[in-house]
C-alpha cells in the first residue's frame, strides 16, 4: 500500500491550524493578527463564556495593554475573530488541487474531501470557531450572533457556484436548491464536529462527512 497522501490530505495539511496550531505559541503578525488567532485556538478548545481576556493575552504573547488598544471588550475581539475565520476558510475555496477541476460535481466532492482530510487530530484543532462560539451567544449578544451568521453564510456562499453548475449539469431530485444543499452540507460538519466533542474522537466526525459525501453522490446519481 503506498504511503503517498491523498491530494485533498496534503491540501488539508497546507491550511495552517488557527493559531499556529498551538494556543501556547503565538503567530506571526500584528497584536491584533495574534490576539484574533489566538482566539480562534483558545475558544474552540475552551468555550467562549469560558475563555478571559488574560488567557487570550497570554496565547497570543501580547499585553493586556495591547488588547485594549484594538478592542474594547472581549466581545467585540470576539466580532472581529468572526470575520477572521471567514478570511482564513478563504483558501479552502482557492487553493486545493480540486478547485481546479473541470466537472463542478467532482469540485464540490473534492471539496467534501478536503473537509474530510482536515478532521485529523486535537478535536479543537479542526472544529469551527463560529459553530462553537454562536452556540454559547446566539441568544445573549446579537452582535456575536450576526458575526457568526454571516461567517457561516459565506461558507455556504462559496459552496453555491459549484452546487449550481452541478445541478445545471447533471440534473439533481426535484426541489433541492444551491442554497439549502450549501446549507445541510455546513449543518453536517457543524454537527459533526459536536459529535467528535461529545467522544473527543475525530474518527466520528469522519463517519458523518463520509456519509454526507454519498449523500450528494445519490443526488447526483452517482452512487
Amino acid at each position: 500500500m503506498s504511503s503517498n497522501p491523498s491530494p485533498a490530505s496534503a491540501a488539508a495539511r497546507a491550511v495552517p491550524p488557527a493559531g499556529g496550531g498551538s494556543a501556547r505559541r503565538a503567530p506571526r503578525g500584528s497584536a491584533r493578527a495574534k490576539l484574533i488567532a489566538a482566539a480562534h485556538q483558545t475558544v474552540r478548545r475552551k468555550g467562549y463564556a469560558a475563555t478571559s481576556v488574560d488567557e487570550i493575552c497570554a496565547a497570543a504573547g501580547v499585553t493586556k495593554g495591547a488588547f485594549f488598544h484594538h478592542f474594547d471588550s472581549k466581545d467585540a475581539l470576539a466580532v472581529a475573530a468572526a470575520e477572521g475565520w471567514t478570511e482564513r476558510a478563504r483558501p479552502m475555496f482557492e487553493l486545493p488541487p480540486h478547485t481546479r477541476l473541470e466537472d463542478p460535481l467532482d469540485r464540490l466532492l473534492g471539496h467534501i474531501d478536503f473537509r474530510l482530510a482536515m478532521l485529523e487530530g486535537p478535536v479543537e484543532d479542526f472544529t469551527c470557531f463560529v459553530g462553537t462560539m454562536v452556540q454559547e451567544a446566539y441568544a445573549t449578544n446579537d452582535a456575536i450572533r450576526a458575526a457568526c451568521e454571516a461567517s457561516i453564510n459565506a461558507y455556504c456562499e462559496a459552496l453555491t457556484p459549484d452546487i449550481e453548475a452541478a445541478i445545471a449539469r447533471h440534473g439533481i431530485a426535484h426541489g433541492v436548491g444551491a442554497m439549502s444543499l450549501a446549507r445541510h452540507i455546513q449543518a453536517v460538519l457543524q454537527g459533526a464536529f459536536i459529535m467528535a466533542k461529545t467522544a473527543n474522537d475525530a474518527g466520528i466526525a469522519r463517519d458523518s462527512v463520509t456519509h454526507l459525501k454519498r449523500y450528494i453522490l445519490m443526488l447526483f446519481g452517482r452512487g
